[in-house]
């Protein structure tokens, strides 16, 4: 029985050292291991909560954000300077509206140069400032040839083209001022046919320019409309200025000297165009007594040395308030295409070869006819042996007899002159030159004036 007991008490104190028991409050074992771990685990945590205190930074507040920087633009680089390597480039690339600055300097050209785009506008320094010279040329047929519309070229000099020096055809609006063309050698068959040389073109304005030393024309018009010619020079070119088979041209202010002919007024067969409305007034024509070195069958070939204005075969005519001198052929000629062998042979059934509603009236004529050319010293000699100057106005004498009247030229197409102190010679043609004479009566009338051309670039 006691042994018993001793062994029920010895499994009680083992329970209750193992922490079996059911006591709540009864505190577990802790042994020296334990007692270390959580010294050792809540140094640990002070320490973490010490450093976490004290080392953290103190919170700032965030910096305002700021624009990121856009890059510099790269500046478009300039273009170069228009010069003999670049301007024919820039003519090919040009856009309506474009205006091609050329410096001041002379530039040299092996070949011709070409536009074909409307509305471009081609500007130099000065006419003896920006100098295109084709001197060295070796291909093309022009010096600048334009086919376009739109048309602006004014302060440059073009020289020494082995053909036309400046050609626009084919072109609405076209402007020509302050523009030099010279062949700086001298007068010469050899040199560029025409200088300033619109064709086939309508309201066109040429003003302020310079031609020199063209083989046919100086500054000429051909198969176009509504023109004005003002204010230009023109010398030592077979013709000073042409306007050939066109309508309706104003020609004015200019000067006309040391050509061969001064300026001229012509219609020639073959072309689709017939000219008629031509003014011829307030120029200074004068001295145009130099030798015929056109090319052999060309028209102006036949221009005889010596003549201030010359109406070939063109009608409505008006040629007023000119200063006219010392042409020594004839300071006023008007004759028909027959006399200089054009039209003749009826090739061309519509051209009509005969001047006609021709006004010549109020110029100062002075000298002349003293050293008549070709045809006219032959009339001369027929006149009076050639001791008198022939009159300051000469007519050939043919009539378009189909266009009589009653055996009566029509009063609209008559040759009226009113020129105090003035004669007339009729050259007799229509009886093969046989008896030329002087007789102004016939001519002793009045034309109504022709309306002025109404050209909104001359404004």
């Amino acid at each position: 029985m006691l042994r018993a007991r001793c062994t029920l008490l010895a499994l009680v104190l083992l329970a209750s050292a193992c922490g079996g028991g059911s006591d709540a409050t009864t505190d577990p074992v802790t042994t020296a291991s334990d007692t270390a771990a959580d010294t050792t685990n809540a140094s640990s945590d002070d320490s973490s909560a010490q450093d976490s205190a004290e080392g953290e930074p103190e919170p700032t507040e965030a910096p305002a954000p700021t624009a990121t920087p856009m890059p510099e633009p790269t500046p478009t680089p300039e273009p170069a300077p228009i010069d003999e390597t670049n301007l024919q480039e820039a003519l090919l690339d040009a856009q309506p509206g474009d205006v091609i600055e050329i410096p001041a300097g002379t530039y040299s050209f092996e070949r011709g140069l070409s536009l074909a785009v409307d509305g471009v506008t081609i500007r130099g320094a000065g006419m003896d400032e920006t100098v295109l010279s084709f001197a060295n040329q070796v291909s093309g047929a022009e010096g600048l040839l334009v086919t376009a519309s739109d048309f602006t070229i004014e302060d440059i000099a073009i020289e020494d083209s082995v053909g036309d020096a400046l050609k626009i055809n084919e072109g609405n609006n076209i402007v020509i001022r302050r523009v030099r063309t010279e062949w700086t050698g001298g007068w010469s068959t050899d040199n560029g046919a025409y200088g300033i040389y619109p064709v086939q073109t309508t309201n066109v304005l040429i003003e302020d320019s310079v031609a020199i030393g063209a083989s046919d024309a100086g500054i000429y018009v051909g198969q176009s409309a509504d023109i004005v010619v003002r204010n230009n020079r023109a010398e030592f070119n077979v013709a000073g200025i042409e306007i050939e088979n066109s309508e309706r041209a104003d020609v004015y202010g200019n000067v006309a000297a040391n050509n061969t002919g001064g300026i001229l007024v012509f219609n020639l067969p073959g072309l689709e165009r017939q000219g008629f409305h031509t003014r011829v007034y307030d120029n200074d024509i004068y001295e145009n007594n130099t030798e015929n070195f056109g090319h052999e069958g060309t028209a102006v070939a036949e221009v005889p040395a010596g003549t201030g204005v010359l109406i070939m075969a063109n009608d409505r005519v008006e040629v007023f308030d000119n200063r006219i001198r010392d042409n020594r052929s004839s300071n006023v000629i008007v004759t028909s295409a027959i006399t200089v062998g054009f039209g003749g042979d009826g090739s061309d059934a519509d051209f009509d070869g005969f001047p006609e509603g021709i006004y010549i009236h109020d110029n100062e004529l002075s000298g002349g006819g003293d050293n008549p050319d070709g045809i006219l010293r032959v009339l001369g000699l027929l006149l009076n042996s050639g001791a008198e100057p022939l009159p300051s106005i000469v007519w050939d004498g043919f009539v378009d007899e189909a266009k009589l009247v009653d055996g009566e030229i029509v009063d609209v197409n008559r040759i009226c002159v009113q020129q105090p102190g003035a004669e007339v010679l009729n050259a007799d043609g229509g009886n093969d030159f046989q008896a030329p004479a002087i007789d102004s009566g016939p001519h002793d009338c009045t034309l109504e004036p022709l309306a002025p051309v109404d050209l909104a670039l001359a404004e």
